[in-house]
């Protein structure tokens, strides 16, 4: 059957009805209906996810509607869950794996990198595993011990894993989709704070056309300096971009979005534009992601910089108690220090 034409008016009626108005936390949902329709292989799993929906409700209705055989409900035991969906995958199944926070990963971590990350070249190729696993990390939440991390680093040094991180619901859904095709395992980190904040809130057009999972994205054009971040880090950068405005500064913001592989592309074109580079992450800096993007820079860009590359980071100390965290996270002044460093050098 040929498809229907629509004129002018019935095309804009459709694409009203497309567009949503969403935060990070229902993008995110509403990604994994999208996963579940399209692909009856596509199971759920983790612990609360089924009838409570997730301590963060972003599984919400979809064991209702989708029934128990496809989102299933785990013991406490996050060793199990990745090593079950291990199993499955390759078995032919596309698992969802949700860690409930973020420090509850490190029970799973022999499994992710021992087989997870392993069993494809172990077999030449001949088997392919391919998972999503979720994990809400970052601070800010005002939670206790194991409930605020950033072990993303961990994950990108380890091959045989892709990382990406969202940072707004537009990313959000359409990555969690991207994530969930990919025949290679995906650790999906999702800044948590903002699961429901509607500084994040967007228009989502579910019938748009996304952009690549493993790219990065400038999400903010300048020529003072260049700000790379991603996850929850990309608001506070943009909000020193509007602050720097003040004082006459144009700070180009890159969302990396990708953290392995790293799509560093976009930011050597940008740091040969603006001399000055400052990197902002929650995570430590000792041997962190914002290690290796300063060294790839420096080995690309040398000629181009103006300044050294700086990183704003968290402390390398055991993340804080709750009220000590405003402390330890980067903010707006840290990053705005930074950027004052950068350009007096």
């Amino acid at each position: 059957m040929a498809a229907p034409v629509l004129n002018k008016a019935d095309g804009a009626a459709a694409s009203a009805r497309s567009v949503q108005s969403l935060t990070l936390g229902k993008a995110l949902n509403l990604g994994l209906r999208a996963a579940m329709e399209a692909d009856p292989k596509v199971l759920v799993m983790g612990e609360d996810v089924g009838k409570l929906g997730g301590v963060f409700r972003i599984t919400d209705g979809l064991q209702k509607d989708f029934g128990e055989h496809r989102v299933l409900d785990t013991p406490l035991a996050e060793s199990g869950i990745i090593g079950t969906a291990v199993g499955l995958a390759v078995r032919g199944f596309r698992p969802v794996c949700e860690i409930q926070f973020d420090g509850f990963i490190f029970p799973a971590f022999d499994q992710i990198v021992s087989q997870v990350a392993k069993l494809h070249a172990r077999t030449l190729g001949r088997v392919k595993v391919p998972m999503v696993i979720r994990v809400p990390f970052g601070g800010g939440i005002g939670a206790v011990e194991h409930h605020s991390e950033s072990p993303e680093s961990y994950f990108a040094h380890t091959a045989g894993l892709k990382v990406v991180a969202c940072s707004n619901a537009v990313d959000a859904y359409w990555m969690i989709q991207q994530a969930i095709r990919c025949d290679d395992p995906v650790l999906f980190f999702e800044p948590k704070r903002f699961y429901h904040s509607g500084f994040l809130k967007a228009d989502v057009d579910t019938a748009a056309t996304p952009a690549p999972l493993f790219a990065s994205r400038v999400v903010r054009r300048g020529h003072t300096a260049t700000v790379v971040a991603y996850g929850p880090s990309i608001k506070v950068a943009l909000d020193a971009a509007t602050a720097a405005e003040d004082e006459g500064h144009a700070l180009e913001v890159i969302d990396l979005r990708t953290l392995s592989p790293l799509d560093l592309g976009p930011v050597f074109e940008s740091v040969r534009r603006t001399g000055r580079l400052i990197v902002v992450s929650e995570a430590p800096a000792e041997s962190s992601l914002t290690s290796e993007i300063a060294a790839r820079v420096q080995q690309e860009c040398f000629y181009s910089l103006e300044a050294p590359v700086l990183r704003v980071t968290g402390f390398d100390t055991p993340y804080p108690a709750a009220k000590l965290e405003e402390h330890f996270l980067p903010d707006l002044d840290r990053v705005l220090d930074a950027v004052d460093r950068s350009l007096a050098w």
